[in-house]
Formats: structure tokens, C-alpha cells, sequence
């Protein structure tokens, strides 16, 4: 739980004006995550101004840091202040620890992130994979983006 800081003026452009009401951004930004396929039943969505907050309750931490980072790569959006639980329904091992984020910078590209946050650019793929359904090719990420960079596994 915490505030994830975004870039205002990068992502997708859901508002067409500044001028929507608080409620009508929460609605596009709340169809906006069920577009990539998160279930949103659970999970209330408030605006207010460039800040989005989401509340309630998601099924894994993976999910959970996939629904943020679709929330706030959206142009006109600068953070999310997540207040969303993760509830396991059955008892499982510990969940893995919260994934790092990632804003991309101009002249990025994810083989370059890779060698970056683990020392190989070859593990690409895995920061791909996080990201999915947010990503739909590895060659497609702009500045100003924020990406979920899982651990690697042991």
C-alpha cells in the first residue's frame, strides 16, 4: 500500500477534456482496467484531480500491480495511492514480495531495462510477460510509462 508516483502527461488517453467530473474519470479509468481483463467487482475507483485512488480487494499481488500501473499510465494522471488487499481464498505459501516498479525513460526499451534492474538483457521477456495484457509487443513502450518489474525467481 502506499502512493506510486506516475507521469502526468504520458499514457493512454482516456479523457478527451480536463473537464470531466471526478466520477465520469473514475468510470473511464475503472473500464479502462477491465479492458485488459482485471475484475473489477471488488475494486472501487475514486479521482480526485491527477490522483487516482483505488480501494478493495484483488485475488494475487500480481494482479493487484498490474491494476495500478494500468490506472496510472493514463494521460492526466501523475499517481495512484493504492489501498487495494490482496485476499488469498485458500490458505497458499507466503505471497512473493511486492514487485518494483519502473518508469521508462526516452531511448528505453526493455532488453535495455532487463540488463539494467537484473544484469542480462536477455531476461526481457520476464519484464514482457509482467506486463501483459498493459503490453502487447516488447517493442512497443514509450517514456514516461511505468512497468512492473517482477523478481527473478531463484
Amino acid at each position: 500500500m502506499g502512493l506510486i508516483s506516475f507521469i502526468k502527461n504520458a499514457g493512454e488517453k482516456l479523457f478527451k477534456s480536463e473537464e470531466k467530473r471526478e466520477q465520469e474519470k473514475a468510470e473511464l479509468i475503472a473500464g479502462h482496467i477491465r479492458k485488459f481483463g482485471f475484475d473489477t467487482n471488488k475494486i472501487q475507483v475514486a479521482v480526485d484531480d491527477d490522483k487516482v485512488t483505488l480501494s478493495g480487494s484483488i485475488d494475487t499481488i500480481d494482479n493487484k500491480n498490474k491494476v495500478i500501473v494500468t490506472a496510472g499510465n493514463v494521460e492526466g494522471i501523475a499517481s495512484v495511492e493504492d489501498r487495494i488487499v490482496v485476499v488469498n481464498p485458500a490458505p497458499v505459501t507466503p505471497p512473493p514480495p511486492e514487485k518494483q516498479f519502473y518508469t521508462v525513460k526516452k531511448g528505453d526499451y526493455l532488453s535495455k531495462i532487463a540488463k539494467e534492474v537484473y544484469g542480462n538483457a536477455n531476461k526481457y521477456n520476464i519484464i514482457f510477460e509482467a506486463n501483459k495484457p498493459m503490453l502487447k509487443d516488447p517493442n512497443l513502450i514509450y517514456p514516461g510509462q511505468v512497468l512492473v518489474i517482477p523478481p527473478l525467481e531463484k
